[in-house]
């Protein structure tokens, strides 16, 4: 299949299937979902709306990078890859056209569900950056995750988490068509760590067919707002979600993001290493 012109793709080998394009960019209402409750707690609209309390100075290139997480903070295998190889992580099973005829609410719930594959494919979930940014991925087996920091306006990023909180219920279950492929997406939303300003997670989960071969793709997202940023997250694969590293790159990362807008160093990783 022919991804989106507009981003080139990477090929890579799964277990599943050769030459199949693993995302990493989140949600299936079984199978490998984790219990919430460990550390965790639902994103309510309180939390997301509550007022900041971070210090409101300005994120540079310089600080965004030091407040990324390193291969410590999410334990287990991961690997850091370089950072050219993660920006072009795109997965051609989220390419296709959301069939609007299945929504009873009509275009506007299928052109959120639109927005949020085509912005995971992308790997752009909050739109552009207003300021600085920066990012850094990861693999382990057939799995990948990728790790976003960047600056945003204030009332753009509160309105993409106010959107990112109605999906589970607007785009529970939707058909995308590519090419005459039907895959069927499902979200749902996910827990995560009672950190920064306001945080939403989600699990989103295609099914469908690739290089003839049926093949489910998981991935579990995570953003947390601090001020006027956001650290999100995106991590899964062919062979399933990754919820607890997700939740381990949140709980470990934002207190970075928060002591570099703060003017300090970042306390040392969990093994030590920085």
């Amino acid at each position: 299949m022919t991804p989106r012109p507009s981003r080139p793709t990477r090929v890579l080998s799964t277990a599943l299937a050769a030459g199949v394009l693993l995302g990493t960019a989140a949600c299936s209402q079984g199978g490998g979902a984790k219990a919430a409750g460990d550390a965790g707690v639902t994103a309510s609209p309180a939390a997301r709306k509550q007022p900041s309390s971070s210090p409101a100075a300005v994120l540079t290139e310089a600080g965004a990078r030091t407040a990324l997480i390193t291969e410590a903070d999410i334990e287990d295998d991961w690997t850091q890859v370089k950072d050219s190889e993660a920006e072009n992580w795109n997965d051609s099973l989220l390419v296709g056209t959301v069939d609007v005829s299945q929504f009873l609410t009509g275009k506007s719930a299928a052109a959120d569900c639109q927005r949020l594959t085509d912005s995971l494919f992308d790997e752009d979930l909050l739109g552009k950056p207003s300021g600085a940014s920066a990012l850094r991925g990861f693999t382990q087996d057939d799995s990948r995750l990728l790790y976003q920091v960047a600056a945003y306006d204030r009332g753009a990023l509160q309105d993409s988490l106010d959107r990112m909180a109605k999906l589970p219920s607007e785009c529970d279950q939707f058909t995308l068509d590519s090419g005459g492929r039907k895959r069927t997406v499902q979200v749902v939303e996910t827990s995560l760590p009672s950190v920064g300003d306001a945080r939403q997670g989600l699990r989103v989960t295609v099914r469908g067919s690739t290089g003839g071969q049926d093949a489910t793709l998981t991935l579990d997202v995570a953003v947390v707002r601090v001020g006027d940023n956001a650290i999100t997250v995106t991590a899964g694969g062919l062979a399933g979600g990754e919820e607890d590293s997700v939740k381990a790159a949140v709980q470990q990362g934002t207190p970075r993001l928060e002591d570099v807008l703060a003017g300090k160093s970042p306390a040392p990783t969990p093994s030590g290493v920085d």
